[in-house]
């Protein structure tokens, strides 16, 4: 409870001083009141009673958006740590498969969301495969490196135990990854939002990021800089639900590792 506690009160201090930071930005710099939005405009426009119709449109994009975000975030997650345990495994697949991987990160995801939409059509198998592309690689680099990094000592005496490499790599290398697992989790997380904002604008056509582009276009900018609000607010609170979770899972399963990140 604790940890949540302080993980809530984290998150609010953080959103507290973005939006400061936002305030001063618009009022020092005197932009334009026709473009630009504050943090209080953004406010008022979301407690205006007469709004209920725009709080039930960017409710339900968010909902779109979150989900897209989730999936992708899980899938690239998941495809990155099964790719880095394989890595540690066999050394000539990642000697020939990772250099293939970041020849193919160096391509503008801009570029290949196209192709991508239409190898996997318009629909959620699409944003899983743009929002978990950009979670992939740096959960794949920071975990492969975590796993190659483990004290040579503790690898020597699993194999004076005659454990095999498999044993190894679940009892000793990946509970001594995890913190680079969820750091990279961190990083991610925002990424995947970025991913799906992305492929909803230029792929499916739902969510935030297709109405964010439908409010520039239309000008109705308070809804634009009120889904800018809430992406950013969102890429906070995912942040730290994983540094909560991070703290739970390293006192169970790592319980040194926690030690040595606090």
């Amino acid at each position: 409870m604790i940890r949540l506690l302080n993980g809530v009160g984290g998150a609010a201090l953080s959103v507290a001083i973005i939006c400061g930071v936002w305030q001063l930005l618009v009022k020092g710099f005197d932009l334009d009141p026709f473009l630009t939005r504050g943090p209080f405009d953004v406010w008022r426009y979301l407690t205006d009673p007469t709004h209920g119709p725009e709080r039930t449109l960017l409710w339900e994009a968010s909902k779109v958006t979150a989900l897209d975000a989730a999936i992708g975030l899980l899938g690239g997650t998941v495809a990155a740590l099964v790719t880095a345990l394989a890595f540690a495994l066999w050394r000539p697949v990642e000697q020939t498969l990772l250099p293939i991987a970041m020849a193919l990160r160096a391509v503008p995801l801009v570029a290949m969301t196209p192709l991508i939409a239409l190898i996997f059509g318009r629909g959620l198998m699409a944003v899983t495969v743009i929002a978990g592309i950009v979670t992939f690689f740096p959960v794949l680099v920071n975990v492969s490196l975590a796993l190659r990094a483990v004290p040579s000592s503790s690898m020597d005496l699993m194999r004076a135990y005659g454990a095999s490499p498999y044993a190894t790599l679940l009892r000793v290398q990946l509970p001594g990854a995890l913190p680079a697992l969820f750091a990279a989790m961190r990083v991610a997380a925002p990424l995947a939002l970025v991913g799906a904002l992305l492929a909803e604008w230029l792929a499916t056509g739902k969510g935030l990021g297709y109405m964010m582009l439908a409010s520039v276009t239309t000008f109705e900018l308070d809804r634009m800089w009120t889904g800018v609000t809430i992406v950013t607010v969102a890429s906070i609170l995912l942040y730290t639900l994983i540094s909560v979770i991070e703290q739970l899972t390293l006192v169970r399963y790592a319980p040194e590792q926690q030690t040595r990140t606090l």
